[in-house]
């Protein structure tokens, strides 16, 4: 069972405002906590990422993993390991790219949906859904398994 708390919730209007949500998460991360991301292609995803990376690693410019499956910013405590899970389908796949063996960054995992069975005991959720083609409801969640 989880429990999850509502952290904020937004309107965005443009990729800038969905950046500036991401600059707001970064100010609660301290160097190795998981942030899961939902939503559909063009959602704004990479452009959240772009706002935590601002504060987290502000010197890498950042892009999509989705075909790198994982792209790399920043070193040790401010190291953030971006992921793409869009083509993940099991837990071998998770194996095979190495991804339990990033735990000393911020590891952002897009497309998480694919990926439940990897969540840890407690972490950021943020689903982004695309009202249209300017608007998203951005809300970022703190998830915990309670037992």
């Amino acid at each position: 069972m989880e429990q999850k708390k509502t952290l904020f919730r937004i309107l965005s209007h443009s990729a800038k405002e969905t950046e500036s949500a991401g600059i707001l998460l970064a100010s609660q991360l301290k160097g190795d906590e998981f942030v899961a991301m939902y939503g559909d292609l063009g959602a704004g995803k990479t452009a959240f990422v772009r706002g935590v990376a601002s504060v987290i690693a502000p010197m890498y410019d950042v892009s999509s993993p989705t075909y790198t499956i994982v792209n790399e910013y920043g070193e040790g405590k401010g190291r953030l390991c971006h992921f793409d899970m869009y083509r993940i389908d099991s837990e071998d796949d998770l194996e095979s790219i190495g991804f339990y063996d990033y735990t000393d960054c911020i590891l952002i995992a897009e497309w998480s949906e694919n990926i439940p069975y990897a969540l840890p005991k407690s972490y950021y959720s943020v689903p982004i859904e695309k009202l249209s083609e300017n608007e998203r409801i951005i809300t970022l969640e703190f998830v915990e398994a309670v037992k």
